[in-house]
C-alpha cells in the first residue's frame, strides 16, 4: 500500500503520458489550423494565433462548451482589449474547426462560439498626424533616406513590411505608383506624390540598391529610425500612425471611404472606418452641402 502523499509509479506514468498526449493533440490541432489559413499569412499573425491559443489551451479542442469559453474569458486578468483578442482568436479557430475545411465532420450548429458574446471594447481614437506634423517630421529627419521613408509612408499608407520590401523595379515613375505585396499574398498598387518622388530620386542618386530594397536597411532598421525620431520630436511616429494619418487626411479632404479603401489596399470599408475615427463632425461639415440648396 503506497504511503500517504505518494503516487504509485504506474499511476504517475499514466498521468504524465496522458498530459503528453493531450499536449501533442493540441499541437497537432494548432498546426492543422495554422496550415489551413490562407497563403501569405504574416509571421506576426501566425505568432498571434499560436500565442493566444496556447494561453487558452484549457478551452481549445473538441467538446468544449460555450459556457466554458465564457468562464475562461471572464477569468482573464487583462484589459477589455486583451479579452477581445482572446475572443477573436477563439472565434476564428472554432469557425474553422466546425467547418468542412477542418476535416473533423463537426456540425457547424454545435460551434460553442455561437453561445459566446463578444466582450465590449471601447472605441479608442488612436493618434493620427496632421500634414503640418508630417512636414515637421520630414524636416527633422537626419538623412534624405529617412525623409523619403516618412514621406512615402504618409503619401501611400504603406504597411511597414510593404515599405521595407520596395525595390527599384517596383516603382513606376511615370504613374507614381509602387507595386507591393499586400496581406494575403495579394499584389497591390501604392500611390505617391511629387514631393515623395523628389526625395526618392534624391536618395537613389546617393544609394545603389544592387538588387536589394531601395533603403539599405530592413524593417527593424526602419523601426529603430522611427523610434529615435519619436524621441526627438515627441510626435507619434510608427507605421500604423502614418497609415491612420493617410486615411484620416484623405477623409478630411472629402475623399469617399471606398476610394480610401482602394488607395490604401484595405479589404473592407469597416477597416477604413477604424482608421478614420479621428475625423470629427466639424471635419465632415466642411464638405456638407444641404440637399435642397
Amino acid at each position: 500500500m503506497p504511503r500517504a502523499g505518494f503516487e504509485p509509479a504506474r499511476a504517475k506514468a499514466q498521468r504524465i503520458l496522458s498530459r503528453s498526449s493531450a499536449s501533442n493533440l493540441l499541437n497537432n490541432l494548432l498546426n492543422t489550423f495554422i496550415s489551413s489559413r490562407r497563403d501569405g499569412l504574416s509571421p506576426e499573425t501566425i505568432k498571434f494565433y499560436r500565442g493566444f491559443l496556447k494561453l487558452a489551451e484549457s478551452v481549445v479542442g473538441i467538446g468544449v462548451t460555450g459556457q466554458e469559453i465564457k468562464q475562461f474569458l471572464d477569468s482573464r486578468q487583462c484589459s477589455a482589449g486583451g479579452k477581445h483578442a482572446y475572443y477573436r482568436t477563439l472565434r476564428v479557430f472554432y469557425n474553422w474547426l466546425y467547418s468542412p475545411r477542418s476535416g473533423y465532420g463537426l456540425n457547424p450548429q454545435d460551434n460553442p462560439m455561437l453561445m459566446v458574446e463578444s466582450p465590449k471594447v471601447g472605441k479608442r481614437i488612436l493618434p493620427s498626424l496632421t500634414p503640418e506634423q508630417i512636414a515637421s517630421l520630414i524636416d527633422r529627419s537626419e538623412s534624405v533616406r529617412d525623409k523619403a521613408i516618412i514621406s512615402l509612408f504618409s503619401d501611400s499608407g504603406l504597411r511597414l513590411s510593404e515599405l521595407a520590401s520596395v525595390r527599384l523595379e517596383n516603382i513606376d515613375w511615370g504613374s507614381r505608383l509602387i507595386k507591393v505585396l499586400c496581406k494575403g499574398n495579394k499584389e497591390g498598387l501604392a500611390p505617391f506624390g511629387e514631393g515623395t518622388e523628389l526625395l526618392l530620386r534624391q536618395w537613389l542618386s546617393q544609394y545603389s540598391p544592387n538588387g536589394g530594397n531601395i533603403w539599405g536597411i530592413n524593417k527593424w532598421g526602419i523601426e529603430d529610425m522611427l523610434t529615435e525620431l519619436r524621441s526627438k520630436t515627441n510626435l507619434p511616429c510608427n507605421a500604423h500612425t502614418f497609415r491612420r494619418s493617410f486615411a484620416s487626411i484623405l477623409a478630411k479632404r472629402g475623399v469617399d471611404s471606398i476610394h480610401i479603401m482602394r488607395l490604401g489596399r484595405w479589404e473592407s470599408i469597416q477597416m477604413v472606418e477604424r482608421y478614420t475615427r479621428s475625423v470629427r463632425f466639424e471635419d465632415s461639415m466642411k464638405h456638407y452641402k444641404a440637399p435642397l440648396s
